[in-house]
């Protein structure tokens, strides 16, 4: 069984930046995507980014030019550095993963950008 487990997230003003981290355990033979999503309060959620398991990155729009997606195949984690935050980036950001053809969930990290 693989876990997900999400980090970084916290209270950072408009404009600030802050750096995601989501780290999996568990046995694991074969990484594929992985990626980030968000959800805030009264909304459906949403996709962030994506990471190819070969490294290829896909923004959202809403993201775009102001996120990087990052990853780390030899410590099975996964990175979300944000820059020029602004207050609708508030969500609860969840890392998912594709490991062994199966697909896991973090349980979450809490982002709030302050205006």
């Amino acid at each position: 069984q693989v876990q997900l487990l999400e980090s970084g997230g916290g209270l950072v003003q408009a404009g600030g930046s802050l750096r995601l981290s989501c780290t999996a355990s568990g046995t694991i033979l074969r990484i594929n995507g992985m990626g980030w999503y968000r959800q805030a309060p009264g909304k459906q959620r949403e996709l962030v980014a994506v990471i190819t398991g070969d490294g290829r990155p896909n923004y959202a729009e809403s993201v775009k030019g102001r996120a990087t997606i990052s990853r780390d195949n030899a410590k099975t984690a996964m990175f979300l550095q944000m820059y020029s935050l602004k207050p609708e980036d508030t969500a609860v950001y969840s890392c998912t993963g594709n490991f062994d053809f199966k697909d896991y969930w973090g349980p979450g990290t809490q982002v709030t950008v302050s205006s």
